[in-house]
């Protein structure tokens, strides 16, 4: 069964395309918080977010006044910068205050035929708890490269990264009565939701991937949990982090790695 997007994904507007882009800036009329990112970026480059109305109205000056500067200059219509802005999931579930999402991993081994592989990956918390309303991105954007920004980050890094079976352990022990949740929610309900996404994910790409023998690819797929414990899809980066500058990590990502290869 194919998902909904809304089941799965925040909703989303891509700001490089016309029609798009005024749909956002129609919508946002109210306080509600948006991110705006990158299309092809990763480690939170270029991430901010839109916290109310202001801060759309000069995101909506600034992207018209890129348009009216390539026109009265004369040169060939360049697009603007693809980015997209997605609706801010306010109410994520958090473990011990802190946000975080999870990192797992999709194979694709092989295009001819298609091969693919699912790949547990692990946890990413933040440094410090969780506001809504903070101006600090290290609060909101839980990758270890923003974390790093973070001067608590030295003494709190490895507490940053948790094993998926302590993910498990610890949704059994804090949540499991308390929200009516089948013992092991995480390698069980969690992990075929992602295994869903995913699969939809790459059946809605799979067109527009090159098909030869030896082309292959693995790709970070991030997940957060909201309070109610819905699922939802952030982003797939098509070049994951492969850093191992924690203990969970160095355990982690060179398995990731061994059996990809």
């Amino acid at each position: 069964r194919f998902l909904k997007m809304e089941e799965f994904f925040p909703e989303s507007f891509r700001l490089d395309l016309e029609d798009e882009r005024n749909a956002f800036f129609e919508l946002c009329k109210e306080e509600q918080i948006w991110i705006c990112k990158p299309s092809c970026s990763n480690q939170g480059r270029g991430i901010f977010l839109l916290k109310n109305p202001a801060s759309v109205n000069a995101l909506q000056a600034k992207l018209h006044s890129a348009e009216d500067h390539l026109l009265h200059k004369r040169v060939p219509y360049k697009a603007p910068k693809a980015r997209i802005v997605q609706r801010y999931i306010q109410q994520p579930l958090l473990l011990e205050g802190k946000k975080f999402d999870v990192r797992s991993y999709l194979l694709i081994a092989c295009t001819a035929p298609y091969v693919l592989f699912f790949a547990q990956g692990y946890v990413r918390l933040t440094c410090v708890n969780y506001d809504a309303a903070s101006d600090d991105l290290t609060v909101h954007l839980t990758n270890q490269h923003m974390q790093k920004k973070n001067s608590l980050y030295s003494q709190l890094k490895d507490e940053t990264v948790w094993r998926m079976e302590h993910f498990n352990s610890y949704v059994n022990e804090k949540f499991r009565k308390t929200n009516g949740l089948p013992k092991d929610w995480v390698f069980t309900v969690f992990t075929k939701r992602m295994q869903q996404i995913m699969l939809q994910c790459f059946l809605a790409a799979k067109h527009k991937l090159d098909r030869k023998l030896g082309y292959f690819d693995l790709i970070g797929c991030d997940f957060l949990i909201d309070e109610n414990f819905k699922v939802w899809l952030l982003e797939m980066n098509a070049n994951p982090a492969l850093h191992t500058n924690c203990q969970v990590l160095k355990d982690i990502i060179p398995t990731v790695v061994y059996e990809s290869l």
